[in-house]
């Protein structure tokens, strides 16, 4: 316990690996640096790879603002082929003859941009009646899904060799890229699956950020700033950092309004958010 306690709070950007779900990751993490308090900031397919945001000690109660932030994606799509799980891990459901140009994948792409309901594949960890629905997968059940709102602010088709074709897309948490390319064949008639996924850009950080598992060590940790680095600073005094740490309200500073990250020589403190005339607490980092 002794090593685990010298570790710093802090947030450590993964190049994920394929191969290896996001848990994994986090628990690679753990025994690297010898410490029990690791968490992610949004999770990636096993055979996805790219930007994993993981947070270390106090650092993991401010994942939130990680996981909720737009995501960028590189994706592969093999067009006439439809699978059970919207990708390559799938069973095949059927096979159709493909006889599409660049253009009317472009076209499918340009009506799935924008504001969109999506219905989350049956291989997601979206809750029905109490339960994951991958759970439901495993066991060959398939039931009704809910359609959800999701923002796709970009959606680019960047390279088309039918059967394959490739797209950039940047879109709001919680939108499946499987379903997209799922979505563009389904509007082709010839289907589509994921064949490919990398993850280029999450909470703020993109893959130059990102480091290998290999590479993992207290060195490579990033301070906790950085994760909320969109938010408004409030620099404190040390004597108001120590209210701070113990989680007091503090009056409102001028043109506050939402939330705000507390700081005090350069170290986040806090984040604190506008309620009525004054500030309080919403997740203390540092004491």
């Amino acid at each position: 316990m002794g090593s685990s306690k010298a570790v710093p709070d802090g947030i450590i950007v993964i190049d994920k690996p394929p191969g290896m779900t996001s848990h994994d990751v986090v628990g690679r993490i753990r025994k690297s640096l010898d410490v029990k308090r690791v968490g992610h900031g949004g999770t990636l397919d096993p055979d996805a790879t790219g930007v994993l945001v993981a947070g270390v000690g106090r650092a993991t109660r401010l994942l939130s603002y990680a996981q909720a932030a737009p995501k960028k994606y590189v994706a592969t799509g093999l067009l006439g082929v439809v699978t059970s799980t919207q990708d390559s891990s799938g069973e095949v459901l059927s096979e159709a003859e493909v006889s599409v140009t660049r253009a009317g994948v472009e076209r499918a792409a340009e009506e799935l941009t924008g504001e969109i309901d999506q219905i989350p594949p049956m291989v997601s960890a979206v809750k029905v009646g109490g339960e994951r629905l991958y759970k439901k997968a495993l066991r060959g059940e398939e039931v009704d899904r809910a359609p959800r709102r999701v923002t796709v602010y970009a959606l680019d088709v960047t390279s088309f060799e039918s059967p394959d074709f490739s797209i950039e897309v940047e879109c709001s948490a919680g939108t499946y890229v499987r379903t997209l390319i799922h979505d563009i064949g389904a509007s082709l008639g010839c289907g589509a699956h994921l064949a490919s996924l990398r993850r280029v850009a999450s909470g703020g950080f993109t893959e130059k950020d990102a480091i290998s598992l290999e590479d993992v060590s207290v060195a490579e940790l990033r301070p906790p700033l950085e994760v909320v680095a969109h938010l408004p600073r409030v620099e404190v005094s040390d004597e108001v950092a120590t209210l701070v740490g113990n989680g007091r309200k503090l009056p409102l500073e001028d043109d506050v309004d939402g939330e705000v990250a507390i700081v005090a020589s350069g170290r986040l403190l806090a984040i604190y958010r506008r309620r009525g005339e004054q500030l309080v607490p919403e997740r203390v980092v540092s004491s």
